[in-house]
């Protein structure tokens, strides 16, 4: 037996009626968390959610776990070549592959795997956009069905690559 999730973003609540700016979510909209930054489409960013998110589990279920989905949604800008520099995703998963081996090191979490979403762009599943953008290879396509569909690997293609050889070690 495992249990297997998907993170994105931690959702706050208050029972303060004057508490009430939101924040996008994927499946509903929550109280903006204001010691957080956000993705473009108000996600929240919460790799401490994440790590307190596992200890969570862990202590209710003690159950092995695996992350199934896992990523930033962005709109990424293509040089001339396709190239992306997308150091605000690598930035992400990063904070993200820390708060995992912190939970594993320091807490005693047993996390069997990760996966991130999507290795490639694709139309997102919350936004119907092409524009939100998850992947490590960019894909020529826009809103409109528009581009040549080549596709060409982005910044985080190649760190990913290595954090994947190094079952997570190169991320510091």
């Amino acid at each position: 037996d495992f249990i297997s999730f998907s993170y994105y973003a931690s959702r706050v609540a208050s029972g303060d009626p004057e508490v009430n700016e939101k924040t996008a979510g994927n499946i509903f909209a929550s109280i903006k968390n204001p010691y957080l930054e956000a993705s473009e489409w108000g996600w929240q960013i919460d790799p401490l959610g994440l790590r307190i998110t596992l200890n969570a589990i862990w202590d209710r279920y003690q159950k092995p776990m695996f992350i199934v989905e896992n990523g930033l949604g962005a709109v990424d800008r293509p040089d001339e070549n396709g190239y992306v520099e997308d150091d605000y995703r690598i930035d992400y998963l990063a904070a993200h592959i820390k708060a995992m081996r912190d939970a594993i090191n320091e807490d005693g979490v047993v996390l069997w795997g990760y996966t991130t979403w999507g290795c490639i762009d694709l139309v997102s599943a919350g936004t119907g956009e092409m524009k939100k953008r998850y992947g490590f290879i960019h894909v020529d396509r826009d809103n409109d069905g528009n581009g040549s569909l080549k596709r060409s690997k982005k910044k985080s293609f190649n760190w990913y690559k290595e954090v994947i050889a190094s079952n997570g070690a190169s991320v510091e």
